[in-house]
């Protein structure tokens, strides 16, 4: 019998079946956000200590940029020079400081102000932007000892939020503010050579680095947002992005190409969110004993884990959680809990003191910082880039973006509109390297540049958009360091006269 197109069964082919191998990559993850275990946690400390800690933290190092631009300024014959605290500054004296931003917006939330009206309060409404169409919104440099506005036409020239340390030179006015000339930020850290921490590892252990033997490098999916329900209105596109990722589109090698697939958040839809008062007391209580159904839905991350299973066997996933997954509200979100895959966490182990072998499936913190394939990467589910845009005009993420790199601050606006941990001793959140490549999940669309430090750092750019909006991830090349956006979309055949 003839083969026909237009006919399902074949006479079974003789060929073949093509087979492809997936490039592997060297996996090195870092615990920069990982946060004390059982007692060694406390929440009795006050927030005001970070704000302290980060500025003693960048103080010198911006003093030192500051100094070395500013040496030589001399306006109307004055020479500017450093006061220590922002009370020493005289009215009508040339000087320059170091502080930290205070934005004072009227539309920002204010827990002092919650308190003060009753302890029961219906939430306030989410609101775009914090910035007032009145203009009646203040900045202000503060430090230890006290706090001093800021006013000027160069402000405007600048981008800045509550919680990122700068510079400032200028004088004060009659009104008792500060006239700002000129600002300075602590700009990009030090950046790490490609492989070094691996070579530093292999000189530690007496082992000879030989660099002409490192393997070809593959590339690094990046997607956010697949927001799982698990209802049967998951989009067909989900279908299309694992089949994509296993190599099952038939369409080119390029699937075997990703070696690793990152998932930067709100990989679950909200399966449980807060009720209302009302809604609260309308339910019947919760039972004592086991889960309550009615204010638990398992649902969503059954989903989430039978679509990790089916990838899991070709190719290695790091996750970190989002805003809407089971994970704490507050930053640095710890890692997703295993029992929520009982399919997956098969693919994972626990790293060892002695140095085991990295989880081929890997739930890690929100922010994530780590080492593929040589390349230092940091990242975050998007809440720091989406809580700093209700802080400023206009709505380039890249920018946003480029600013947290430069004020080597993963969160400036924690903890004063995005809750975090009330860190004492130590910030996680200010950057001690430069990372090769700088990623936030969850945002409108796609977009990706490059930037460069002042030593010559370049930092690769990405916006990750979310998959349940824009059906669409994201593919870095780890050898070129190029970007492309891949968008999944299902065709609908338009029905014709009865067809």
């Amino acid at each position: 019998m003839a083969k026909s197109p237009n006919t399902l069964l074949q006479i079974p082919s003789e060929d073949a079946f093509p087979s492809s191998t997936r490039i592997p990559s060297i996996y090195n993850p870092l615990d920069t956000f990982a946060l004390p275990k059982g007692d060694q946690k406390h929440y009795t400390q006050q927030f005001a200590d970070l704000y302290f800690l980060r500025l003693a933290l960048l103080k010198p190092d911006i003093e030192k940029i500051a100094e070395e631009a500013w040496k030589n300024f001399e306006l109307g014959g004055e020479r500017a020079a450093p006061v220590e605290r922002v009370l020493d500054v005289r009215q009508g004296e040339l000087c320059w400081m170091v502080g930290t931003v205070y934005m004072e917006m009227s539309l920002k939330p204010n827990v002092l102000d919650d308190i003060s009206k009753e302890h029961w309060i219906v939430a306030p409404p989410t609101r775009e932007k914090y910035i007032s169409s009145t203009g009646g919104d203040r900045i202000y440099l503060e430090d230890e000892s006290g706090r001093l506005a800021l006013t000027g036409e160069h402000l405007k020239k600048h981008l800045l939020v509550t919680g990122c340390i700068i510079a400032t030179m200028g004088t004060e006015n009659a009104q008792g503010e500060f006239e700002v000339v000129d600002v300075k930020v602590a700009d990009l850290p030090r950046q790490p050579d490609r492989w070094e921490s691996y070579d530093s590892a292999a000189i530690l252990r007496g082992e000879k680095v030989n660099k002409k033997s490192r393997p070809k490098s593959g590339k690094v999916a990046l997607v956010s947002g697949l927001e799982f329900k698990g209802d049967g209105s998951d989009s067909i596109l989900l279908d299309l992005l694992t089949e994509y990722l296993l190599g099952e589109t038939g369409t080119d090698d390029e699937p075997a190409q990703i070696s690793r697939l990152i998932i930067a958040g709100n990989s679950l839809s909200h399966s449980a969110p807060i009720e209302s008062r009302e809604e609260h007391a309308a339910r019947p209580l919760a039972k004592r004993f086991g889960h309550d159904t009615i204010a638990y839905n398992p649902v969503p991350s059954t989903a989430l884990d039978l679509f990790l299973a089916q990838l899991l066997p070709s190719l290695p996933i790091t996750i970190l959680p989002g805003d809407s997954d089971p994970s704490s509200i507050a930053i640095p979100q710890q890692p997703l809990h295993p029992a929520l895959f009982p399919h997956s966490r098969s693919y994972a182990n626990i790293l060892t003191q002695e140095g085991g072998e990295p989880s081929w499936f890997h739930s890690v913190t929100n922010p994530w910082e780590g080492d593929i394939d040589g390349l230092r990467f940091l990242g975050n589910g998007g809440q720091p880039i989406n809580d700093m845009y209700k802080y400023v005009k206009g709505s380039n993420r890249l920018r946003m973006m480029e600013h947290l790199l430069r004020w080597r601050n993963n969160a400036p606006t924690a903890p004063d509109t995005l809750w975090t941990f009330p860190f004492q001793d130590n910030d996680p959140f200010i950057m001690r390297d430069c990372p090769h490549v700088f990623f936030a999940g969850n945002q409108p669309r796609f977009a990706t540049s490059t930037i460069e430090g002042p030593v010559g750092q370049q930092v690769r750019l990405i916006a990750v958009p979310n998959f349940k909006e824009t059906s669409s991830m994201v593919l870095l090349d780890i050898e070129t360091m190029e970007v492309e956006c891949v968008k999944f979309r299902v065709l609908e055949k338009k029905m014709t006269n009865g067809n």
